[in-house]
């Protein structure tokens, strides 16, 4: 067997008195596809940056094949002393292949980077991406990457899927993304209280499997508490009747009650519930032939869509298509060029915007939820300040911490505490996910699974969109905003079916075009051809059959559209996805054979 790529060995961590890394043992070979799981705050980032060198823990053993490369995407790059993005990326190549300038090229092409933009003026998107595009060059062994899809749009994720599926090294991931991580990832690492677990199947037994180890380890403890309990009791009733006391067994009992007590309890799920207003209008928005030009630029033009009351839109798209200034005219907040916008009655909109603008780094975790009193109010219920904390797995003591000192993933829980504690009735979700661990983003979606009002996001996240939208508006980043009903895979299939009707109808017309040719008569006119009378009986049944398979997925997609179904019974909601996707690709299919026969039917006429 060949020996691993990199190992660490007994490795230890604290932060202050608390320890992070215990003793902490990993080995990654150098074919692993690994995602490195757990939620926020328990050492993720800081154990990627243990395997990438960039710091060392208080001790143990980090062990690197000689030669090996590492490379390392941090979440928050760091371009500055750069002119350019060009020369950032650059900047990644090994002194050895600082010449091979030309490999630049192509990601700067891949990635649709600005090479020659500056780093100062660069978007979040554009800083993403020529990170990516600088860690990428290194082609290294290990490719540790940190959230990669933050701040990405779909389009540029789907490119990374592809790259990285072809990928000859080892890598190790860091992310939300369900999708990405199903689609790239055979082997699961879960950081849990100080250790490393790990699963050697892909992303998609992972939960099942993480279930499975807290049962046992449940199990277990309740073992150790009955067997404490039978010990106590020996130590109560059993030492005065005896006159030597048994003092290994004594030692034995305080050795399980010394067990217990060291035993990390798990942290307990976040107890997300959202402010909610007065009922809303019917009517919620209603745009009629809306326009929006930026800097000469068509952003979207002629779009009509009405939303009505417990809707949930996403909006989907590249990077400066126009999403959030288009959710931005919907709401009122700037106007259309042409065209109008109408809001509905008695709406209590709450926006949240990706830039966590409503975050000081100045003001402390209590200050941000209660604004410095020791109360919260949710739904015309008091609520202290430091119990609503622990409700989104904030510990008591963390309420005079800056936010400053908090993570990307804590800062942006914290925004979800301090904004769900509002009443409202319209949702305004601009990148939700960014930064949420997989426990907080299953509660998020619960959450607004459960919630009566309406719901208008922007979000890059696929899984996200397909477990929360009941349609999308696609803006495809040349002037187009079209509305899909369901989520991203729907939409997908929607888009795929219409191309390949656009085929079949351009093919119908160049025929009818052909047709309308007067033929030259060489001789006699021979008696015309017909269907066969299997394809007849065929071409007679199909109208029928189109029609019901139709109201069969009618009636489905109105079931899957229930947006409390995946919250209370996710299996169902699977399998009927599945089930749908089988009856539109057979409906397709029946539906290409009956024009196909139809085509054949005229053509015999002609």
């Amino acid at each position: 067997m060949a020996p691993p790529l990199l190992s660490l060995r007994n490795i230890n961590l604290s932060w202050g008195a608390d320890p992070i890394l215990s003793d902490l043992e990993m080995h990654i070979g150098e074919n692993d596809r690994l995602c490195l799981l757990g939620r926020n705050g328990t050492g993720k980032s800081t154990l990627l940056k243990i395997i990438a060198g960039l710091i060392e823990a208080d001790d143990g053993e980090r062990w690197v094949r000689p030669g090996a490369r590492v490379a390392y995407l941090q979440q928050e790059p760091d371009a500055s002393g750069y002119a350019t993005l060009f020369d950032y990326i650059q900047g990644g190549l090994p002194e050895d292949e600082s010449d091979q300038a030309y490999r630049v090229d192509v990601l700067v092409a891949d990635l649709s980077i600005k090479a020659d933009a500056s780093p100062d003026s660069a978007s979040g998107g554009e800083m993403r991406r020529a990170a990516l595009a600088r860690t990428l060059i290194r082609e290294p062994d290990l490719l540790l990457l940190d959230e990669p899809t933050n701040h990405l749009d779909i389009s540029i994720i789907e490119w990374l899927e592809g790259y990285l599926k072809n990928w000859r090294g080892a890598m190790m991931l860091i992310s939300h993304d369900r999708t990405f991580l199903e689609n790239l990832t055979k082997a699961c690492l879960w950081l849990d209280r100080g250790q490393v677990r790990r699963l050697d199947d892909g992303f998609h037994r992972f939960e099942a499997w993480q279930e499975e180890v807290l049962a046992d380890e449940k199990m277990q403890a309740k073992k150790l508490d009955k067997l404490i309990k039978e010990e106590t009791r020996w130590s109560v009733e059993g030492i005065s009747a005896r006159r030597t006391r048994n003092q290994g067994r004594l030692r034995r009992l305080y050795s399980l009650r010394q067990e217990r007590s060291d035993q990390i309890q798990v942290k307990g799920s976040v107890a997300i519930s959202v402010g909610e207003g007065g009922k809303s209008g019917a009517r919620v928005i209603e745009a009629k032939n809306i326009s929006k030009t930026y800097d000469g630029r068509t952003l979207f033009e002629g779009l009509d869509l009405k939303i009505a009351r417990g809707d949930r839109i996403g909006i989907i798209g590249p990077n400066g298509a126009g999403k959030s200034t288009l959710l931005k005219t919907l709401i009122g907040v700037i106007a259309p060029d042409t065209g109008t916008v109408k809001l509905g009655t008695n709406l209590d909109i709450l926006s949240i915007d990706q830039n966590r603008s409503d975050l000081k780094d100045t003001m402390t975790v209590s200050e941000v939820l209660a604004g410095g009193s020791d109360w919260v109010e949710i739904n015309g219920e008091r609520k202290h300040v430091r119990s609503y904390m622990k409700d989104f797995l904030f510990d008591a003591s963390q309420a005079n911490t800056p936010v400053s000192a908090l993570s990307g993933g804590e800062r942006n829980r914290l925004l979800l505490a301090s904004n769900f504690a509002k009443p409202s009735n319209f949702l305004i979700l601009d990148e939700p996910t960014n930064d949420l661990d997989m426990d907080t983003l299953d509660l998020l979606q619960e959450v607004l699974a459960d919630y009566q009002g309406t719901i208008l996001l922007v979000s890059h996240d696929r899984d996200f969109l397909d477990r929360v939208v009941t349609s999308s508006i696609v803006m495809e980043g040349d002037g187009t905003a079209t509305e899909y009903a369901g989520g991203y895979s729907d939409y997908k299939v929607q888009k795929k079916a219409g191309q390949k009707n656009k085929i079949v109808e351009d093919a119908s017309n160049k025929t009818s075009s052909k047709s309308n040719v007067t033929p030259i008569n060489n001789g006699p006119k021979k008696k015309s051809a017909k269907l066969s009378y299997k394809d007849q009986r065929e071409l007679d049944s199909l109208p029928a059959e189109v029609e019901a398979l139709s109201m069969k997925i009618s009636d489905m997609e109105a079931e899957l559209s229930n947006p409390n179904l995946y919250a209370k019974d996710p299996e169902k909601f699977n399998a009927l996805s599945k089930d749908i996707e089988a009856k539109r690709d057979e409906l397709e299919a029946k539906e290409f054979r009956w024009l196909e026969l139809e085509e054949l039917k005229e053509s015999f006429e002609n």
